[in-house]
């Protein structure tokens, strides 16, 4: 019998034990502060175990979610340029960037003499429903916000103005030199990446892309039917300054230029396998003249598509080499709200090329080797840029090569008058000065600008009148800019096509641009 109940307690009694030694291990790793004891299993890692002592040991009080975002940066700054942390503050903005839209009150405005001035409103948008309109100056939010003065930042005006669907908030502002406070309900705001499309010579269309959004593929696909519906048989592809996005969507495009079961991209790290992406369908626009812009602001996802192109003689890329990013980043939540957004992968053109340029020399320098295209002149001359990597055949016998972005087929060097300093100086007050000289012109000629029945009209025979000219040299000699008559030109050449966003949004900017832009028109002789 006594063998008997020993059986049946000893189960028991040994459960006591363990929950007692685990209760008196907690005890004692809470005295201690140590991660030593009983629990050897749960013993924490060194970073984890440093940020534990400084929070309960440490002479002063410390703010540990700096110290933890800082551990996490440090750890991913030893890894590569593009690995990077994502504070929850940051999320919303980020995925917003990638869906393509935002939620706020649809409007779009510039700083003139430290006062927001609204350039655009969103048609059907909040501001829109609630009567705001282009030139009203936004004094004050919510009564208790001054959105005017020196140190106003765009940071401020984001947060204030944006804000989740739904909520209201009260703008006062100036319209007319007369002040009107009006409530506008926020809503979701689309941000087209596809924003500018049109005709630009018979049979010739241009598409310009921004971002490699949720939403590019339906956009691009809604403007090259139209344009096809249009008579488009030859096409400019605009690449320039879109910073890439969403992989799967830039495989998409490429897939209605290329026939057959082509290979697109491939991508493949040590810990994630070979994932190829290949034609899957008969595209739209398999057969017609393509010409792509590159610039050196062009990165990852349309260096997949140029790339792309380029391997298989479908497209000639016309601009300068492009920034060279070809690492592929996956986004991981964390506990705390914030992301990681770590590099899993390389991608790879069909022929094999990974044009990831070297960072081997940190990220400081690697930042610095885009401006150093600046110092160096390779923007200017063709003979300065020499590829570093490998050489590749495509299949009609042309060289391509690794290793550092995608090279052109024709070289176009930058445009140094939009880049004058005599213009764009970093110095906000002469920033300013091209912002002020539009709007002057624009409200003069407001009532007049109706007779212009198309952008092409306008800018072949809108100019700046002598009186204006005059003003304007007075408003630029405030601002200790000393222009004299053979500075008109130039100053016309900023001031119409932000005119022309005015009054046709983006796409009238884009049209009067494109009459002076190098690459557009070497594109055009290309296609012809």
């Amino acid at each position: 019998m006594g063998s008997k109940k020993l059986q049946v307690w000893l189960p028991l009694l040994f459960a006591i034990v363990m929950v007692v030694g685990m209760m008196i291990g907690y005890k004692i790793k809470e005295q201690t502060g140590s991660s030593q004891g009983f629990l050897k299993m749960n013993r924490r890692d060194d970073v984890q175990e440093v940020l534990d002592l400084v929070k309960n040991k440490y002479v002063d009080a410390v703010n540990l979610d700096t110290l933890n975002d800082l551990a996490i940066n440090m750890v991913l700054a030893h890894l590569d340029p593009h690995s990077v942390y994502i504070s929850p503050a940051d999320v919303a903005d980020v995925s917003e960037d990638l869906m393509g839209n935002f939620q706020g009150i649809g409007v779009e405005y510039e700083i003139i003499d430290d006062t927001i001035n609204l350039t655009k409103i969103i048609p059907e948008g909040p501001a829109a429903k609630a009567g705001l309109k282009p030139d009203d100056q936004i004094i004050k939010v919510n009564d208790t916000v001054l959105l005017t003065g020196k140190k106003l930042l765009p940071e401020t005006i984001k947060k204030n103005l944006r804000g989740p669907a739904g909520s209201q908030v009260k703008i006062t502002l100036q319209r007319d030199h007369n002040i009107q406070n009006i409530v506008v309900t926020r809503g979701t705001i689309p941000v087209p990446s596809a924003d500018v499309a049109y005709m630009i010579a018979p049979e010739t269309g241009y598409i310009r892309l921004t971002k490699f959004s949720e939403r590019t593929y339906e956009e691009f696909m809604q403007q090259l039917e139209k344009l096809q519906k249009q008579g488009m048989k030859k096409m400019v592809l605009d690449l320039r300054n879109n910073g890439g996005g969403l992989l799967q969507q830039a495989v998409k495009i490429a897939d209605e230029f290329l026939d057959d079961n082509k290979l697109i991209v491939y991508t493949q790290g040590d810990h994630s396998e070979k994932m190829e992406y290949h034609c899957r369908k008969e595209g739209l626009f398999e057969k017609g003249k393509l010409v792509v812009l590159v610039n050196e602001f062009s990165a990852s996802a349309s260096e997949v598509l140029s790339g792309a192109l380029q391997d298989w003689d479908r497209a000639t890329i016309v601009g300068r080499r492009t920034f060279g990013k070809g690492l592929v980043q996956q986004q991981f939540p964390l506990n705390n709200g914030g992301a990681i957004r770590l590099t899993v992968a390389r991608y790879y053109t069909p022929l094999g090329r990974n044009i990831q340029k070297p960072y081997s020399g940190g990220k400081e320098k690697y930042q610095e080797e885009l401006m150093n295209r600046f110092h160096d002149g390779e923007v200017l001359k063709p003979d300065t840029s020499k590829p570093g990597g490998p050489t590749f055949k495509t299949p009609s016998g042309k060289a391509v090569y690794g290793g550092g972005g995608i090279t052109p087929d024709v070289f176009v060097p930058i445009d140094t008058t939009d880049f004058s300093y005599k213009y764009r100086s970093p110095n906000d007050r002469q920033r300013n000065f091209i912002n002020r000289a539009t709007l002057l012109v624009y409200k003069n000629h407001k009532t007049a600008f109706s007779n212009f029945k198309s952008v092409e009209h306008f800018s072949q025979d809108f100019n700046i009148t002598n009186e204006e000219w005059r003003q304007l040299l007075q408003i630029a000699k405030k601002d200790s800019l000393y222009l004299n008559d053979a500075d008109k030109k130039a100053v016309e050449w900023f001031v119409k096509p932000m005119i022309a966003f005015k009054i046709w949004d983006m796409k009238g900017y884009l049209e009067v641009l494109n009459n002076r832009d190098n690459a557009v028109l070497k594109s055009l002789e290309l296609l012809k």
